[in-house]
């Protein structure tokens, strides 16, 4: 007799401290910069930000940007990836904003706040930011 296959999602145990989020942004330090995005109570910077940022998509990835949303308690991913994100950890570990407020937090690849902006700012704008950083600076590009 056939065992029936079951299809379905699992309810990943939160408690279990193999499947809890990551308490920090330590799994992008040395590897990526990340941009933090806080969601107005509208969303209106918020969305305004995404879109001027996912239009330079090429920028994005030749500064090893990863770009996260913190919207109600949980974190997505915009560009790049990351796993198990606490969405209370990050804001806690850049002291984000209060909630319902817009904010852009920029971690640099060494772990530290780069750039605070209480604004949307422009891709051209970040990238001339990114490209003044001595790492960036440092490394080898197109240009090269």
């Amino acid at each position: 007799m056939a065992k029936p296959l079951i299809y379905g999602a699992t309810k990943v145990d939160d408690s279990n401290p193999g499947y809890a989020a990551v308490e920090s942004l330590e799994q992008f330090q040395w590897k990526s910069r990340v941009l933090v995005i806080f969601s107005d109570s509208g969303n209106a910077k918020a969305s305004r930000q995404e879109n001027m940022l996912l239009e330079a998509r090429d920028g994005l990835a030749e500064r090893d940007l990863v770009i996260l949303r913190l919207h109600a308690g949980k974190v997505a991913p915009l560009f790049g990836s990351g796993e198990r994100l606490s969405a209370a950890a990050i804001a806690k570990d850049v002291e984000g904003p209060k909630a319902g407020e817009f904010a852009a937090v920029l971690v640099g690849k060494d772990g530290t706040v780069k750039l605070r902006v209480a604004e949307p700012i422009s891709a051209d704008e970040l990238f001339a930011i990114l490209d003044s950083m001595p790492m960036r600076a440092a490394q080898p590009g197109p240009q090269d």
